[in-house]
């Protein structure tokens, strides 16, 4: 019973490592500026406090199969709870954070951690209160009855707290916002519907890679973009290139940068995939790109709604959406990578955002490595605006 009741508590401490994580990340991160911002982060403390009943008194009971049963009841409320603060932190980082549950895609699998969480410290908590290690079918039932209870009661009061602040939210009209509209009428286009990119754009990409998870180079990038003529710098720091980099065109002329070198003068067609979030929409966010899709929901990012979808692509169409993932990669094989592309679609039709990763075989990378990872944020703002190209200085 001993090593089981430490097996049991082991989980459960998990579970309350992740719920507080959950909780402290709303807290602290979650400040759209409603009236109900601090609530809807300590009605987050629930799911902690039953965490830390499980904690306190571990489900032990008699029997393999009965054991094993509850393990991996502990274990599927993890599998649930992991990718869901994974999903919070990006929606946190990628400012669409005044929606925390945008659609049942969001919620469902915070709903099924939680019941499992329930019925994983319920299961303890009646046998501290009938005593025994029997689970029995009285104890079952009222475990049962115990987690659904709490589940309603935490579930209701997160969601009757957050769509309370979304509404108040959504009666305060931004005056005006980099990423577009700020229109409380109407709904986002859908994520299969059209897409474009503005006429004009103030852009920004940030690329990033690790291999096994250690970090091993980053690319910084900025500009600007009109029509098809931009420009834009980035700095490079990997084990390979450190320096500023760019790409420049307007008109019939191009021009490029290595990083720690000088502007070189090119034609168009060498830097024609520098157009950033034009090269996005023409590579990977295409009709047939977007034909299988998930929408995420309608999000505010700084006052702008927009439509938060999601698609799958490969290797190969990840590179071409982002050449500038070159300066990570060098020339390695990614088609057998796999990943995804988070995209948000604003109320002209724009895509104003794009947050999305890659993974696969590292041996390309490095031949004693296994995994790899490249993860890109990308923003599109200003669009419309009237933006002058300059040409680079020699």
């Amino acid at each position: 019973m001993r090593v089981r009741s430490f097996e049991l508590r082991l989980i459960a401490a998990t579970l309350l490592g992740c719920w507080a994580l959950a909780a402290l990340l709303v807290i602290l991160s979650y400040r759209p500026g409603g009236p109900l911002d601090i609530v809807v982060g300590l009605t987050m403390l629930i799911p902690v406090a039953v965490a830390a009943s499980a904690l306190a008194w571990p489900p032990v009971t008699r029997g393999d199969s009965n054991n094993t049963a509850v393990v991996c009841l502990g274990v599927g409320a993890l599998l649930c709870l992991v990718p869901s603060i994974g999903g919070l932190i990006g929606q946190l980082v990628s400012q669409g954070a005044q929606t925390l549950l945008p659609s049942l895609e969001t919620a469902y699998p915070w709903l099924l951690a939680l019941l499992a969480t329930s019925l994983f410290a319920g299961i303890g908590l009646t046998r501290r209160i009938q005593g025994g290690n029997a689970l029995g079918r009285g104890r079952l039932i009222r475990s049962v009855a115990f987690a659904l209870g709490l589940t309603l009661l935490a579930g209701s009061l997160f969601a009757s707290a957050a769509v309370a602040n979304e509404l108040a939210l959504r009666n305060e009209v931004a005056q005006a916002s980099r990423f577009g509209p700020t229109d409380i009428a109407g709904d986002p286009p859908p994520c299969d519907g059209p897409l474009s990119a503005g006429a004009s754009a103030r852009l920004t990409s940030r690329l990033s890679a690790t291999v096994d998870l250690r970090p091993t180079g980053s690319v910084e990038l900025s500009g600007t973009r009109s029509g098809r003529d931009f420009r834009w710098n980035a700095y490079v720091a990997t084990a390979a290139s450190l320096g500023q980099g760019g790409a420049a065109r307007i008109g019939a002329d191009g021009w490029a940068r290595a990083p720690g070198s000088h502007w070189v003068h090119t034609t168009p067609e060498f830097v024609a995939d520098g157009t950033i979030d034009l090269q996005v929409l023409e590579t990977a966010l295409t009709p047939a790109g977007r034909a299988i899709f998930e929408d995420r929901g309608a999000e505010v990012i700084e006052g702008a709604r927009a439509r938060h979808c999601r698609v799958s692509v490969d290797g190969d169409t990840y590179a071409a959406a982002f050449p500038q993932i070159v300066w990570l990669v060098g020339g390695a094989d990614l088609h057998r990578w796999r990943g995804q592309l988070d995209y948000w679609v604003f109320l002209d039709g724009e895509l104003g955002q794009v947050v999305g990763s890659a993974s696969g075989e590292a041996a390309g990378l490095d031949p004693k490595a296994l995994l790899a990872t490249v993860e890109v944020r990308m923003t599109a703002t200003s669009r419309g605006s009237d933006l002058v190209i300059y040409p680079p200085g020699p």
